[in-house]
């Protein structure tokens, strides 16, 4: 007999049923599924008819069974950014805005002390008419810039204040003690706005460093000082827009001294305004992992005799 998988003649003495090269079985079968047999005195089950198939199944009322009513959402993250992640974009172009804004406030200052010195110049002769056109062209210019600067950080800076707010309240666990539009008023409205922003800035760190709701506010000193310098810009302002309205030529003297304090105090507002931004964007953003060093070499200590 030759095997049905190497087609080898088997050797006459062999007698099992497998092959004695391959071991393959020699006999060929075909593999019939029977049912278990039954037991004694048991009857044989009547086969079901398989029924024709008419469609989907259909309810007559709600089905109780199934997954619960719940709205679709979707499994992929959001692509909104956190209020923390947010406060973090404002503040990346706020911050060099604000040191722009120094920059412009401490020009038109030196703008204004020059003009003084040409006033003081011109009590004991007579001054070039070209040095009098660079110095009113370079006021003018630096004034309406730095004007213009202002409005556009302040736009940008009370764009930045309610995420940080929003983020300081996560943060701590709270809800912003107030309302956008009761911050933007006290920002804007003269006589609050001595007031109000110095105490959002120091309920913002009270509630980054994660202090008690309850406790009253303590505003670190960063924050004491940016409230007097602001509040002085304030009141200068006021002041020299005032001083304006007054005739004569010490009048117009003693302007142009007020102004270039102004532009000072406001240069050194604008840099502790970046300080603050940088400070409390800091405070409610989450920590940045920090590299694990890493062995480079080993090197034996030097052995002493």
């Amino acid at each position: 007999m030759n095997c049905p998988r190497c087609g080898r003649a088997q050797p006459p003495e062999a007698t099992g049923p497998f092959c004695a090269h391959c071991g393959q079985f020699l006999v060929p079968s075909n593999w019939v599924a029977v049912p278990p047999p039954r037991a004694p005195g048991e009857e044989t089950p009547p086969r079901e008819k398989r029924a024709r198939y008419t469609g989907p199944p259909r309810y007559r009322e709600v089905p109780r069974w199934g997954f619960p009513a719940m709205p679709w959402t979707s499994s992929a993250p959001s692509d909104e950014p956190t209020s923390a992640e947010a406060a973090a974009g404002y503040a990346a172009l706020l911050v060099p805005m604000l040191r722009g804004l120094a920059v412009l406030a401490g020009l038109s200052g030196a703008a204004e002390i020059w003009r003084y010195v040409l006033l003081l110049r011109s009590r004991s002769g007579a001054l070039g008419a070209g040095e009098v056109a660079a110095s009113d062209s370079l006021v003018t210019a630096a004034s309406w810039v730095c004007t213009l600067m202002f409005v556009a950080v302040g736009v940008y800076l009370l764009m930045w204040l309610p995420k940080v707010t929003e983020a300081a309240a996560e943060h701590s666990g709270v809800r912003p003690p107030r309302s956008r539009r009761a911050v933007v008023l006290g920002w804007l409205i003269p006589g609050l706005n001595l007031s109000v922003p110095g105490s959002v800035f120091a309920e913002v760190e009270h509630a980054a460093l994660g202090r008690p709701a309850g406790a009253r506010p303590r505003p670190s000193k960063l924050v004491l000082i940016w409230w007097g310098l602001w509040a002085a810009n304030v009141l200068l302002g006021v002041v020299a827009l005032l001083w304006s309205f007054r005739t004569g030529v010490q009048a117009k003297a003693d302007g142009v001294s007020l102004h270039a304090l102004l532009d000072i105090v406001a240069a050194a507002t604008a840099v502790y305004t970046a300080k603050v931004v940088e400070w409390l964007t800091a405070l409610v953003s989450p920590p940045k992992p920090m590299p694990l060093p890493r062995v480079v070499s080993v090197r034996e200590h030097a052995r002493t005799s």
